[in-house]
């Protein structure tokens, strides 16, 4: 006699039961899958979102970062031009002035009026200088400094410590702590 059920190999009730649960499970990994894909989804159009945003974000920095930088170019081109300006509008009134000395120097035989004219020219330029910021380098009776000073000379003598400034061969200037033309001295030197 031969039954079906009696061979535990061949039951068709265990092979259904198999096949439910490997059905039963597939469902359910795929109902899992579908819902990490959804949170994936979710997660990854979270994302997206902030990275929009942050892009946003980024594109509206930088150009706020142009604009400034433009601003100040601008701003820095109208100080120089205002400040070249004024400097201008100062030295046309000592431009007035040497045009008024020529004239009056043109029927004047007096040497002494020559030189007083010219000296009172001289300094309303040097003032005039002087309010926009100039400063002459002080050289002579100073030791010398490679910074304010361009040694053009040195002279050995015993009556001056060594690396003295004894005598100065061309004026200096500078403008705060910028030098804009270094002074030329003769430098004292050991005999």
């Amino acid at each position: 006699m031969s039954n079906k059920n009696s061979n535990p190999f061949t039951n068709e009730e265990i092979v259904k039961q198999d096949e439910n649960v490997e059905a039963q499970a597939q469902q359910e990994s795929e109902e899992d899958n579908e819902e990490q894909t959804d949170k994936s989804n979710d997660s990854d159009n979270e994302l997206q979102k902030k990275f929009d945003a942050l892009n946003q974000q980024y594109i509206r920095l930088a150009a706020d970062f142009d604009n400034y930088r433009k601003r100040q170019e601008q701003e820095r081109e109208n100080l120089l031009k205002f400040g070249t300006e004024n400097a201008l509008t100062k030295l046309i009134e000592v431009l007035d002035n040497f045009e008024r000395a020529n004239k009056a120097l043109e029927n004047v035989d007096d040497c002494e009026k020559v030189k007083e004219s010219f000296t009172l020219l001289q300094k309303q330029v040097f003032e005039t200088l002087s309010s926009l910021g100039l400063e002459e380098i002080k050289a002579i009776g100073e030791e010398f400094d490679p910074n304010f000073h361009e040694a053009v000379m040195q002279t050995p003598t015993s009556e001056h410590p060594e690396h003295t400034v004894i005598a100065e061969l061309r004026k200096g200037y500078k403008m705060g702590d910028k030098v804009l033309r270094p002074t030329m001295v003769n430098v004292a030197a050991s005999e």
